[in-house]
């Protein structure tokens, strides 16, 4: 028995609803790719705060042994996030970084300078 016109259409319509749904419904517990609204999921933990080298504050571990110790006790001193030991003459990256702590170290593994970047 073949369909008429208006109810291949109805059909069509209740499909393309029944489609419509089906994709409203399984996204409903995704959340927001953009942010804001409400996705179900947790809340977001709030950023930490900046904490900005202050090489001054660390001038005292020139001359003392690179070590682990030493290298965070600076780090803390200075108020930097991060910290790292470079060799003298050694190639680095270029851009600046705020919130980190530079060790410039000897060939004896002596710190010879502080510096922030």
């Amino acid at each position: 028995m073949p369909m008429t016109a208006p109810a291949l259409q109805r059909r069509l319509v209740a499909l393309a609803l029944l489609g419509t749904t089906t994709l409203v419904a399984g996204c409903a517990g995704m959340s927001n790719p953009f942010g804001g609204g409400s996705g179900g999921g947790a809340a977001q933990p709030a950023p930490r705060p900046v904490q900005v080298c202050n090489a001054a504050s660390a001038q005292s571990f020139v001359g003392k042994s690179n070590t682990s110790a030493t290298l965070e006790a600076a780090r803390k001193q200075s108020g930097a996030y991060m910290a790292r030991v470079l060799r003298e003459g050694q190639p680095t990256t270029m851009e600046f970084n705020q919130e980190r702590l530079n060790l410039v170290v000897d060939g004896t593994g002596r710190i010879v300078a502080v510096r922030c970047g």
